[in-house]
């Protein structure tokens, strides 16, 4: 049973899920557009939301480094400098809902339902 337990497994076990995780989020980061699968994009949305809440509060509070090493587990360090960079502040005039998902048609080969994580200007 299922009781209390979030979030996709996607056929990976812990290690191999976090590490997906990380390089997605990077490059969602990194590149602010990616392709990828509709079950994806809706858990790289909640889990990079909670990434720009954290960062948004290293801005604030005097605990940056602590924030900083934190985030460094969760994602590449090349996009920990860029989120830390210049890239918070465009997000700052939010509270929420810093990425959209764009559906689109289904992948040719495996007619997996496919779409578009972006970030809202």
């Amino acid at each position: 049973m299922q009781h209390l337990k979030s979030g996709r497994k996607f056929k990976r076990d812990r290690k191999q899920r976090k590490a997906f995780f990380r390089t997605i989020l990077g490059s969602l980061i990194l590149h602010e557009k990616i392709n990828t699968t509709e079950a994806k994009a809706k858990e790289v949305k909640i889990l990079i939301d909670k990434i720009i809440n954290k960062a948004k509060l290293a801005q604030v509070e005097t605990k940056k480094i602590a924030v900083i090493r934190e985030l460094g587990k969760k994602i590449p360090e090349a996009a920990v400098k860029k989120l830390m960079g210049d890239f918070i502040e465009k997000l700052s005039k939010r509270k929420s809902g810093y990425t959209r998902v764009i559906k689109l048609a289904p992948r040719k080969s495996d007619s997996a339902k496919m779409a578009i994580v972006e970030f809202v200007d």
